[in-house]
């Protein structure tokens, strides 16, 4: 089962995924996952040597990062320690997220509840844009998969915190279902967000560049529009980084301040592999053995997928993320979250559920969620390390 190449069809996607009913139902399993995880990080977090409470595990991490930028703006330049080693800073931070953050707080919200509220609610955006993909690509049954599988995976806990990730799902799902119907001022606009909210912005990019391609290889469209939509996604990496290169005065601070900060960079996959090779030997306790499963396993799945071949613009968006995520060095227990937007490897898993029967998909979804679910509830309350 592989998704349409040519031309969509002029059946209207609304009518094709079954209207209210259809989005509903993708709403509803977000909601079950979502609820059905924060009763796992309330009893996984009581059980601590330090409860907190949820929200408060909710607002750790990249959460401080985000919000600080929401209240406090971006800084004028490096940041140093006391010794003078350049430090990370929140320039690093792309800026989409924080501006509704601030937008939020600027009617009255209190930033913290505004930055949940914001992903709660792009988290309900990124089901409703999931399915409508799915269901543009393949059918309403691979459309309420691509829901379950992507919004119950080991790193989905984020679309619960105030991370960018939900955010970034929803811009992604809804861009690409833009350029699938070929409404193109959509698609640019959505694109150029994408762009703006994570660095790997500039892999969506490429991806609605080939959809831009294919359309005018059609012809049947005027040839601006789907270039335009294009070069607006194409245009958001490089607009962030040159503003923090011009804000800066240096013309790689970004780079530089992400390496100075995370310990990013790419090194053409030299410390992942590094990773795997010394955890698969050495056995170094379950959450680096199991990260080291879960990239292994995400490579399979891409592999696979790309056998199938599948929508060319998803293929590009999800191997130039894929390489990356996987070519970069960094906290090596953060990689399961950035391959969570990556849905090509999903897609194998997803084209399996659509075609087996209703039982048997439920229950193999049912054994994945539960996993996945504890696995991120186990992240945020008993792992020490950020996500």
């Amino acid at each position: 089962m592989t998704a349409v190449l040519e031309k969509p069809t002029t059946e209207r996607l609304w009518d094709k995924a079954g209207g209210w009913p259809g989005v509903g139902a993708a709403v509803g399993i977000l909601a079950l996952t979502r609820v059905g995880q924060l009763i796992m990080i309330a009893w996984l977090g009581g059980a601590t040597e330090q409860p907190r409470s949820v929200r408060e595990r909710l607002l750790v991490w990249d959460a401080g990062w985000f919000l600080r930028v929401a209240v406090d703006g971006y800084p004028e330049g490096y940041t140093y320690s006391n010794t003078g080693q350049l430090e990370g800073n929140e320039l690093a931070f792309f800026p989409v997220y924080p501006i509704l953050i601030r937008a939020g707080a600027a009617i009255g919200i209190e930033p913290s509840a505004a930055a949940l509220g914001v992903a709660w609610l792009a988290s309900i955006a990124a089901a409703i844009g999931l399915y409508l993909l799915g269901t543009s690509l393949y059918s309403k049954r691979a459309g309420w998969a691509l829901v379950a599988i992507c919004c119950a995976a080991p790193a989905s806990v984020v679309l619960s915190m105030a991370y960018s990730e939900s955010l970034f799902i929803a811009l992604v799902a809804g861009m690409f279902v833009a350029a699938h119907r070929r409404v193109w001022w959509a698609a640019g606009l959505l694109g150029l967000a994408t762009a703006l909210t994570r660095p790997t912005g500039a892999a969506a990019a490429l991806g609605l560049a080939v959809a831009a391609l294919l359309a005018i290889r059609d012809g049947d469209q005027p040839k601006w529009k789907p270039l335009a939509a294009a070069g607006a996604a194409l245009a958001g990496v490089p607009l962030y980084l040159g503003w923090v290169a011009y804000r800066v005065g240096e013309l790689n601070a970004w780079f530089k301040i992400q390496t100075a900060g995370w310990g990013t960079s790419f090194d053409y996959g030299e410390s992942t592999g590094k990773f795997l090779w010394t955890t698969l030997r050495e056995g170094d306790g379950w959450i680096p053995l199991s990260v080291a499963f879960i990239l292994l396993a995400a490579l399979a799945a891409a592999g696979v997928a790309l056998a199938r071949k599948p929508w060319p613009p998803l293929v590009v968006y999800g191997v130039v993320a894929m390489i990356l995520v996987y070519g970069q060095a960094g906290f090596y227990h953060s990689k399961p979250r950035l391959l969570l937007p990556v849905l090509l490897t999903l897609l194998p898993a997803v084209v399996a559920a659509a075609r087996a029967r209703p039982r048997v998909a439920v229950l193999a979804i049912t054994a994945w969620a539960l996993f996945g679910l504890y696995y991120g509830a186990y992240l945020v309350t008993v792992w020490p390390y950020t996500l």
